[in-house]
């Protein structure tokens, strides 16, 4: 493939701005599909829990041609968890689309993702989606992205941006926000600004091989793919090369397979030249930034540098009475192979043996980074047991400082008191505030700590109309004691099944978690305690019969629906002496064991 004709772009954008939806429309516009063929929505997402959530979670690779050129596209995770996949996806752009919704504006996110497409010096292209929403102001979005550009100390050849307008959703562009949609408004525009402003790939063509991963994928046939860009040099099928691996050995090499990308789908070739994106078969261990380079000249490339995680979680083996029951990978030794395999592919997670206990200490980015990792395992088969989310401190000259984020929230007038009040609790501190469209917008900077399980409570204070989003700021001074949460709980007294005349009962004394006839055993935690005491409870303690019926005493069990926790929920409600235990079939809290509780 000819050099000059490649273009390798990122599209980088705040979460739920459109990035997918617009690859999906690039795609269609290019012409590889056929007329009557059916194609996916969000057909970059292709693991089950993005289709489910709506969300990018691991960075993927697609291409098209254009005219006579190839424009490999990189969709990127717009969530803030996520962010040690754009980290490592942008060294293979040599450009970025950066996508801005039409009414929201520049986003925590978007700062996050621009500020590292500027350091690593990418030329980028402003897309302005969703104009045909009703409230879209896009000549204000064009000033807030100028303004955020200026913050960051972009150079002057990048802070004179493109801009194009697009509906992603609608399929249509456009070169002027006032031109009528009908005059034109074809996709082509969006590929006609990648291929004039975005540069062609450097790299010496005729120079050693230097080609670094940045991302795994998997093939049941030929096992770990690693997936780079081709700086320097050549690849050929059975070529004999080096690897240099991130603790700086170098190991000899066999290529077995070149697979390109083709919308979303790989296609072998025999060989890939300079600036190429291509996944490599033949390395058996292969993980993100090692470097395929030339045997008899290696030179590795720098490492990657990726932010650390500032949240950690234990996970233990499953050691409940009920272990065993769902999953069919139970031990510690399952565990440690399922997480060293993770840590492979995603190099923003770090993982260590605890000393005091069997189990691992995995460190992450946020709440969804670590549960997203717990689902998948769920899915897979494993049966694990987590802690409370621990915020990772670190200490200078004798003083202690913790994580702070920049959370930004988007409420309706009414609420704005309940939720800074609520986030002042959480020793958040306000620092901006605008009025836009009827809704309050707040920048707030507040300790990680102090997130971790409020996404619920501010969705409840706002009536569910309100939306937060959050980026890692800096570490700043330990802010003090942030309590998490004032209630007690609902303990099982001992093994049993729970029943409806007992659980009408409990539910006066507080909100419960369970139904009837669920089996339950000594220590699950079936709900939450009225009062801050924990209390210990027999779910099922039935109704003593006698012959003698009276309509006062004998009515009808009415229980009301219990609490629905999702696997985040739960997470984020324990605490430091309780437990979340996952299984395929089942999520369950529980007090560590040991714990002892009055009756």
């Amino acid at each position: 493939m000819e050099q000059e004709k490649i273009r390798n772009v990122a599209i980088i954008a705040h979460v739920d701005h459109g990035k997918t939806t617009l690859v999906d429309q690039l795609f269609k516009h290019s012409g590889m599909f056929r007329e009557n063929q059916e194609v996916a929505e969000r057909l970059m997402d292709s693991m089950d829990l993005e289709k489910e959530r709506g969300i990018t979670i691991t960075a993927k690779n697609g291409s098209y041609r254009y005219q006579d050129y190839w424009i490999n596209i990189i969709d990127t995770p717009g969530h803030a968890d996520f962010g040690g996949q754009v980290e490592r996806v942008l060294r293979m752009a040599d450009g970025a689309l950066l996508l801005v919704d039409a009414q929201e504006g520049p986003m925590p996110q978007t700062y996050f993702v621009l500020k590292k497409a500027l350091e690593n010096r990418l030329p980028v292209i402003v897309v302005i989606n969703k104009i045909d929403k009703p409230a879209a102001r896009c000549d204000w979005v064009v000033d807030e992205v100028f303004d955020l550009f200026v913050k960051l100390d972009a150079p002057d050849e990048i802070l004179d941006f493109q801009v194009v307008y697009t509906s992603a959703k609608q399929g249509y562009a456009l070169a002027d926000p006032a031109d009528p949609v009908e005059n034109g408004g074809s996709m082509g525009i969006v590929s006609d600004m990648i291929v004039a402003h975005i540069p062609a790939p450097a790299g010496n063509a005729d120079g050693s091989l230097q080609m670094q991963v940045g991302t795994i994928d998997y093939s049941p046939y030929l096992g770990r793919l690693g997936i780079g860009k081709v700086v320097n040099g050549s690849l050929t099928i059975n070529q004999p090369i080096s690897v240099a691996r991130r603790d700086g050995s170098i190991a000899p090499v066999r290529i077995s397979k070149i697979y390109r990308f083709e919308r979303d789908q790989k296609v072998s070739v025999d060989q890939a030249g300079t600036g190429e994106i291509v996944a490599i078969a033949g390395m058996e261990d292969v993980t993100v930034g090692v470097t395929f380079t030339d045997p008899d000249d290696p030179k590795p490339l720098p490492l990657i540098d990726i932010d650390p995680p500032t949240i950690s979680m234990d996970f233990l083996p499953n050691d409940s009475p009920f272990a065993g029951r769902d999953g069919k990978f139970v031990t510690s030794r399952h565990l440690s192979e399922r997480l060293d395999r993770e840590i492979l592919a995603d190099v923003a997670l770090k993982v260590e043996p605890l000393e005091d206990m069997v189990g691992f200490k995995v460190s992450g980015r946020g709440e969804l980074h670590l549960s997203i990792l717990i689902e998948k395992m769920r899915r897979e088969g494993y049966e694990v047991q987590v802690t409370r989310p621990r915020v990772i401190m670190k200490e200078e000259d004798g003083k202690l400082f913790e994580p702070y984020e920049r959370l930004t929230v988007d409420v309706d007038e009414t609420y704005q008191g309940a939720v800074i009040e609520k986030l002042g609790k959480l020793k958040g501190q306000l620092e901006e505030m605008n009025q836009v469209h009827g809704m309050t917008r707040m920048v707030f900077v507040i300790p990680t700590r102090g997130l971790l399980g409020y996404r619920s409570e501010f969705m409840t204070d706002t009536k569910g109309m309100g939306m937060m989003n959050y980026v890692f700021d800096s570490y700043g001074p330990y802010a003090g004691d942030i309590i998490n949460r004032i209630s007690g709980v609902l303990v099982v007294k001992e093994p049993c099944t729970s029943v409806a005349y007992a659980l009408c009962n409990l539910q006066d004394r507080g909100h419960l978690f369970i139904g009837a006839g669920e089996p339950l055993y000594a220590g699950q935690i079936v709900g939450e305690h009225c009062r801050s005491a924990d209390l210990v409870v027999n779910p099922a303690k039935g109704k003593k019969l006698t012959n003698v019926r009276a309509s006062g005493s004998d009515e009808a069990v009415v229980l009301t629906p219990p609490r629905e926790m999702t696997l985040e929920d739960c997470i984020s409600y324990i605490n430091d002496d309780e437990l979340v235990e996952i299984t395929p079939e089942a999520i369950r809290l529980r007090k560590k064991p040991g714990i002892r509780l009055r009756a």
